[in-house]
């Protein structure tokens, strides 16, 4: 978790420390540290809730309950706290890089058309990113520069499950080696080149595996939201010693959905239960043996797939890349904002 405020500054420091990935000097003290040393403003909810005082909300209460996930209680007044003034946020970054765009085109006597601003939405699972992303997506389009949003979940990039299982691999689902990241990175480049459609796979999470032959198209939107747990990850060294490009070197703004590993995990069992009773009774669903338990069997399984597969990818893989983010929105055990981040500019 990032640090929180009050403790001694040794407490605070090494907070910031842990969530950077860097080792705090022993000898480090409160007169040779300022307290300026972080790249992020922090506010509190009370604090970013009112960012937003002159900005209209435009979704109603019929909207947020299409767009919520399962286990996701967020409601119209949660949306009003945080989604209000990041998508003002947003919105002004949107604009700027226009400027820019067209300050650049000026310099190079062109007249080139803008590629689309795009955002990057990461997190664990069960944290809560996909009705993050689903709800900004609809905020967004109600602004009037930016009307045409895309939402592509980077689920569609994993690999078909026979290919997975060839890789030995399906019970790494969700790791960064079960992804084709060579695909995703020629999406990304082709989206960020401007060209007129750009198509990405399609993920049926029903059958648990890629929909053979289903396509969603991007038809040069404004903004282009892409969610997914390994979306903030470095750029990876190649066999020659290169660094590769990274799926976040294609992003205009970051975002990081942050919550404690034992609420996330709580979430996850609890999300768990209720799909028991819903898509898992589904003859065609990937777990539709796990329709027939009982809560002690069915609370138990999911916490035996938390444990091996879901929690070790979060610290080994998700939670390190955090502090690259340009925004770690973090939640409470209710799922309520409790805290944001923001980089300095």
């Amino acid at each position: 978790m990032p640090p929180r405020r009050g403790g001694s500054w040794r407490t605070r420091l090494s907070g910031w420390a842990t969530l950077f990935g860097v080792a705090l000097p022993k000898d480090a003290s409160v007169e040779s540290v300022p307290s300026s040393t972080t790249p992020f403003v922090e506010l509190d909810r009370a604090a970013w809730s009112r960012l937003s005082a002159s900005t209209p909300l435009p979704l109603t209460d019929d909207d947020v309950a299409r767009l919520r996930g399962l286990g996701d209680p967020i409601d119209l007044a949660e949306v009003d706290t945080v989604y209000r003034p990041l998508s003002r946020l947003l919105t002004l970054y949107v604009d700027a890089v226009g400027s820019l765009h067209h300050a650049t085109s000026t310099f190079l006597g062109e007249r080139t058309h803008r590629t689309p601003f795009v955002i990057g939405v990461a997190g664990s699972v069960a944290v809560g990113k996909s009705t993050a992303s689903r709800v900004l997506a609809e905020m967004l389009r109600r602004w009037p520069g930016t009307p045409r949003v895309e939402l592509v979940t980077t689920d569609g990039f994993l690999y078909p499950n026979a290919e997975l299982a060839r890789r030995g691999l399906m019970n790494r689902k969700g790791f960064p080696e079960s992804y084709d990241r060579r695909a995703l990175l020629r999406f990304l480049a082709e989206v960020k080149s401007g060209a007129d459609v750009v198509e990405a796979p399609v993920y049926d999470h029903l059958t648990y595996d890629i929909v053979p032959e289903g396509r969603v198209r991007v038809q040069r939107p404004d903004v282009l939201i892409v969610e997914g747990l390994n979306v903030l990850a470095p750029a990876r060294t190649t066999a020659q010693g290169r660094r590769s490009v990274a799926v976040s070197d294609y992003f205009d703004f970051s975002i990081y959905v942050d919550a404690r590993t034992s609420d996330i995990r709580r979430w996850y069992v609890d999300r768990f239960l209720r799909l028991r009773e819903t898509a898992f009774a589904q003859p065609q669903s990937y777990f539709h043996r796990y329709a027939g338990l009982d809560d002690a069997e069915a609370r138990a399984t999911a916490q035996r797939i938390w444990a091996e597969i879901n929690e070790p990818n979060l610290r080994q893989n998700i939670l390190p890349t955090r502090g690259r983010a340009t925004l770690v929105m973090t939640k409470s055990a209710d799922h309520r904002l409790h805290r944001v981040l923001l980089r300095k500019l």
